[in-house]
């Protein structure tokens, strides 16, 4: 049998959150490290913790996490952990222009995600602020290169008819803004009929599903606990 993915990060999306989605629509389950099992700051565990962290620092190249464990190796760096699990999974393309269109499709979502990663930890009166800026900066840079190419295909996914991580990454995204800015898509048809449709995809279906891997939107006690855990 083969050893669960094992993921270490703490428990909140973050840049985790990805690794988790590709995995999930993979039918992929995993095993999380005890940093990422503790819902909030416990100074108890501490020690626990630092261990931890002590050990993950002999295999952090960069000294930063996401880190998973997966066929042997502990993969670090977000983009080449996707890769990896997407290529393995069959979510990366039939050739080499699929996959360039894909990885191309990923790197401006991610672009797009990060600001949606950062945005707890910035002080109120910028999140105010930064909501607004995401919002524009989806609607009028991101999503519609999105409606255009789906538009133009007709398809049902993005690259090659076929579910792909720019197809994943992209949904995640959308969910995410649309915790913000419900109406986030109101201009744009084919994204929205494009997100009902890979929201029920059945391991994607059941990934949305209360009790799964997928976490919830980071809160102060997220934010509190990162703090802790990395700038002590």
């Amino acid at each position: 049998m083969a050893t669960k993915p094992k993921l270490h990060y703490p428990n909140g999306r973050g840049r985790m959150e990805s690794v988790r989605w590709v995995l999930a629509a993979a039918g992929v389950e995993v095993a999380v490290s005890s940093l990422s099992q503790q819902r909030a700051w416990d100074a108890s565990r501490w020690p626990q913790w630092r261990t931890e962290l002590d050990h993950l620092g002999n295999h952090l190249l960069f000294q930063q996490v996401p880190m998973v464990e997966i066929d042997g190796m502990k993969l670090v760096q977000t983009r080449s952990i996707l890769h990896y699990i997407a290529d393995k999974h069959h979510l990366f393309g039939k050739d080499l222009k699929e996959r360039t269109l894909i990885d191309m499709y990923v790197e401006g979502t991610l672009d797009l995600l990060e600001l949606l990663i950062m945005h707890p930890f910035l002080k109120p009166d910028d999140q105010q602020k930064e909501v607004a800026n995401m919002a524009q900066k989806a609607i009028i840079r991101y999503f519609p290169v999105f409606e255009k190419v789906l538009r133009g295909h007709g398809q049902r996914f993005l690259v090659g008819n076929q579910l792909s991580l720019a197809d994943i990454i992209l949904l995640q995204t959308i969910l995410a803004l649309e915790e913000k800015i419900p109406n986030i898509l109101s201009a744009f048809p084919h994204l929205q009929e494009y997100t009902v449709k890979i929201s029920n995809i059945p391991t994607i279906k059941k990934f949305l599903e209360p009790g799964s891997k997928k976490k919830p939107p980071p809160d102060d006690i997220y934010v509190r606990t990162v703090y802790n855990i990395f700038m002590p």
